[in-house]
């Protein structure tokens, strides 16, 4: 069976990117069996041509920054096209770390759906109907109507909104199965987590103390005149305003695992010292990183899940 995972990143996530990939490598013993693809932003111009301009997100006109923390999502898409249209791919943000073998739900039943995900967590999932398209299970011969590049074009004429398409709210429903939680766990780190996803951007465990880099939703149904403050503070003063540093993550566990995997990537050479200064210095990574790892206890060797041996040691 042809199979890929791909991750998708930009330049402010290549350290998380490569990060994730060690992890897919690291917990899986069919390393033979799949590729896995690192989709950056910089490889693909489309994006750099559309900088700085207006497109359509939540129905709200917004400016495209390659700079923004998650200007990478609209690649979540692009994997059937990259395969041909053929076999399966998994595919998943850079902050997202596998703690078990990726081919297990590259494998998996699909029970004749295209797509495989989990639905958002809390008013986005909950009422919003919000699908969590940060993991997808694709079978690619069953989505050649997915063409990332014309979605993303039309954005800029205003006849396609970003948020319903990231919610995979177009998408013909009957063709979406759902998999278990535990494949994109929502800072949720246990022993049944198989794939842990830091997805609160400000607590992200490399991210510690840098300025805030990214840019908060401008549409709040609960609350609409919370989207009206936010909308005028990035007008008045600009889009990272008064949005403060990233924070510690709660859970110190996740933020040992993080820094187990990337201990790993500088010992075997995928991260060069040179090239972490360097992601430092463009406060992509916390500044203190370096005494991070040298406190950061080694992980166990795999199949063991790594929250065992850290549950141990605390």
């Amino acid at each position: 069976m042809k199979a890929c995972v791909f991750i998708q990143t930009n330049h402010k996530q290549i350290t998380g990117a490569i990060v994730a990939e060690h992890a897919l490598r690291r917990y899986s013993q069919n390393n033979d069996k799949f590729d896995v693809q690192i989709m950056d932003t910089r490889d693909y111009p489309f994006f750099a041509e559309r900088e700085g301009q207006e497109y359509l997100r939540d129905g709200v006109r917004r400016t495209w920054l390659n700079d923004d923390l998650q200007s990478f999502t609209p690649t979540r898409f692009m994997p059937p096209k990259l395969m041909g249209y053929e076999g399966r791919a998994v595919v998943i943000d850079p902050d997202i770390f596998a703690t078990t073998d990726i081919y297990e739900l590259l494998t998996r039943d699909m029970q004749g759906k295209a797509i495989m995900c989990r639905m958002r967590s809390g008013p986005k999932g909950l009422i919003d109907k919000c699908m969590a398209s940060s993991v997808m299970l694709l079978e690619c011969n069953r989505l050649q109507h997915w063409d990332a590049e014309a979605k993303f074009q039309a954005m800029f004429n205003f006849t396609q909104d970003y948020q319903p398409w990231v919610c995979l709210k177009e998408e013909d429903q009957e063709t979406i199965g759902f998999f278990e939680n535990e494949w994109n766990d929502f800072d949720k780190f246990t022993i049944d987590t198989k794939m842990l996803h830091t997805t609160r951007r400000k607590t992200q465990p490399w991210k510690t103390g840098l300025p805030t880099d990214w840019r908060p939703a401008e549409r709040f149904r609960l609350f609409p005149p919370a989207a009206w403050v936010m909308r005028a503070r990035r007008k008045l003063f600009g889009e990272y305003a008064f949005l403060g540093n990233y924070k510690q993550h709660p859970d110190q566990n996740q933020e040992k695992f993080f820094f187990g995997l990337l201990k790993e990537c500088v010992k075997e050479g995928k991260i060069s010292e040179e090239f972490l200064r360097n992601e430092m210095a463009q406060n992509h990574v916390r500044h203190d990183a370096f005494e991070v790892l040298a406190r950061t206890p080694d992980l166990p060797p795999a199949p063991a899940h790594p929250l065992s041996a850290l549950q141990k040691a605390a």
